[in-house]
């Protein structure tokens, strides 16, 4: 299993290194060429949704952003430094208790747009948050993982 790690100051125009380094490693990792713009843009997605998450709570900590590439699939971890209160942790920063690709579009609106989008572009998908921040865990399959007939 490799890993590839990246931290970014939450300002907006990191965002876009993010989403090329994202399909340069899911393209290493075997991600299938047709998927390559929708790991692109999800990436794209969660990483806005990190940086105003730490610019609207004046968090200074760096966005995480964690590619690992697996035996049969490639994931994504974007994670954010924004305290989630026990009180809202069955809302939408952890959607994924609601199953894979759920996502609550009354909690915090705007937020939850970019959330809408990611669960359009991912088939597996879990959003966490807790006293110590936030995640949206993506993967996608990799070539390796399709049998042949």
């Amino acid at each position: 299993m490799a890993t590839v790690e990246l931290r970014f100051s939450a300002q907006p125009e990191h965002v876009r290194t993010a989403r090329l380094v994202a399909a340069a490693v899911a393209r290493r990792a075997g991600v299938d060429e047709a998927v390559l713009d929708e790991v692109r843009l999800a990436v794209g997605e969660a990483c806005s949704r990190a940086v105003g998450l730490h610019r609207t709570n004046n968090i200074a900590a760096p966005v995480r952003v964690a590619l690992t590439e697996e035996e049969k699939s490639f994931s994504i971890e974007v994670g954010d430094e924004v305290p989630v209160p026990d009180s809202s942790a069955a809302g939408a920063r952890s959607a994924s208790e609601a199953g894979p690709g759920a996502v609550d579009l009354d909690a915090d609106g705007e937020d939850d747009m970019g959330l809408a989008v990611i669960s359009g572009l991912v088939d597996d998908l879990r959003v966490t948050g807790g006293p110590g921040g936030g995640a949206i865990l993506m993967s996608w399959p990799t070539s390796s993982a399709v049998v042949m007939p």
